[in-house]
């Protein structure tokens, strides 16, 4: 660390530097689902039941592994953010080999284990026979792309970080779009099926990746070159390691009480399953853009840190609140208003489109309810102020339990969805009431 603190760097905080951030990487949030679609028609075309069933198994590996990774991404905006509001060129690249190192290496332990996940992680999943090896198939190609896909995460941390969405999102279509075109040329023109659709994976990442890589040596050119002192400053290490370590927690949390609503559900029979599964998708479309206003928080929190300029703090929290809120009450009224209908498209089964009716306004609630846990994520990730972070997501999912174990007993699948709106309310107000106290202990040296 430095003997003597940075400079004040005084800069603006508008809804338009907040909106160059979010609305890009909604948009890139979105793309997502229809490469899922895609690759899902192409698949379904073959007519077998089994390979479809087979990717549905292997992707949903493959969301759980990568998910478990995010933070990967998340660090590298945190902390590239915080050296660009400090000033410091030869930071920000030093942030980003860290952790394009710690990628790679994340990258190749996936690999070495591949045999492993190849032949247990279809079977954990109850697979088998030609589900089992439709699933091993795709798996078996796709890891090999594991270190390009988590270097991807940190290409998309560091143009975040530099507050690049419009980059972002390029990237982000880039590699969808030609996963995409490339899951169809060799899964249905060439013939492949699933073992096409992991190709063009694959192909997309690898794309996506060597493009970042170019963007980045174009813009920048011989500042953003890797030198051995950016990889051996072990305190900068640690710290990237406690970073991602905390985020890291606070995902399994979040991964554990889905899990545990999934698991609860699955007791009160196949319908209500099938009902709480077509409403998560109201819940995943607000998430779209309460990640997108994250984001926009992460970046601009972390240059506000870096910066010590406590007034682009607080307006980057006011800016990026109001804006959750205002986007989670109009979806609100929205999903209200058309529920129906959404359920009435995504599914034709009467008995589940009954019973989705039923609970559809706990699921339109989950955007008022997640807003602010949504939000706050992103100021305590740009602050780095990860340890509370992970406490505080324990907490909320050790409320989460106790709610589920009392309401559910009493109320059965509406006690199920109150709960987990509880969930998400207490995630965001237990970080809020954390966020004067560590705003005020990290810009004591600025007042």
């Amino acid at each position: 660390m430095n003997s003597s603190p940075s400079p004040i760097r005084t800069f603006s905080v508008t809804n338009r530097s907040v909106l160059a951030i979010a609305v890009p990487m909604t948009l890139g949030f979105v793309t997502t689902p229809l490469l899922g679609l895609t690759d899902t028609a192409v698949v379904g075309r073959s007519g077998s039941a089994e390979a479809l069933a087979g990717l549905a198994i292997a992707a949903a590996l493959f969301d759980l592994l990568f998910a478990s990774l995010n933070f990967l991404r998340a660090s590298t905006t945190a902390l590239v953010a915080q050296a660009q509001g400090r000033s410091e060129t030869g930071e920000l690249f030093a942030v980003f080999w860290r952790s394009i190192a710690l990628s790679i290496g994340f990258g190749l332990l996936i690999l070495i284990a591949s045999p492993l996940i190849v032949r247990g992680g279809p079977a954990l999943m109850g697979a088998t026979g030609e589900v089992h090896s439709a699933a091993a198939t795709y798996i078996g190609i796709r890891i090999l792309s594991a270190p390009v896909t988590l270097a991807n995460f940190t290409l998309l941390g560091f143009v975040l970080g530099r507050g690049l969405g419009s980059i972002g999102l390029a990237l982000q279509i880039l590699l969808n779009g030609v996963n995409i075109v490339m899951s169809i040329l060799l899964g249905l023109t060439f013939g492949y099926g699933i073992a096409g659709v992991a190709w063009g994976t694959v192909i997309g990442e690898t794309v996506a990746m060597l493009a970042g890589i170019g963007f980045i040596f174009w813009r920048y050119g011989a500042a953003a070159m890797p030198r051995l002192t950016m990889l051996n400053d072990g305190a900068k290490l640690m710290a990237l390691f406690r970073l991602n370590r905390d985020i890291l927690i606070r995902t399994f949390s979040l991964i554990t009480a889905f899990t545990v609503m999934t698991r609860i559900g699955s007791g009160f029979g196949a319908v209500t399953l099938a009902a709480n599964a077509v409403l998560m998708n109201f819940f995943m479309i607000s998430s779209f853009y309460l990640d997108g206003m994250a984001t926009a928080a992460e970046q601009i929190v972390g240059e506000a840190v870096g910066a010590r300029y406590r007034p682009a703090f607080l307006r980057a929290v006011r800016l990026t609140g109001l804006w959750s809120f205002g986007l989670a009450v109009a979806s609100l009224g929205f999903f209200l208003a058309f529920g129906d209908a959404i359920i009435a498209f995504i599914t034709t089964a009467g008995e589940v489109r009954t019973l989705a009716e039923t609970y559809l306004p706990y699921a339109a609630l989950t955007a008022l309810t997640g807003a602010l846990a949504f939000q706050m994520d992103g100021v305590f990730i740009g602050a780095t102020w990860s340890s509370e972070m992970r406490n505080m997501m324990i907490l909320a999912l050790l409320g989460y339990l106790a709610s589920a174990a009392v309401l559910v007993p009493l109320l059965g699948n509406h006690g199920l969805w109150m709960a987990l709106n509880v969930f998400l309310a207490l995630r965001g107000l237990l970080l809020l009431s954390r966020l004067k106290a560590k705003a005020d202990q990290t810009f004591a040296e600025s007042q």
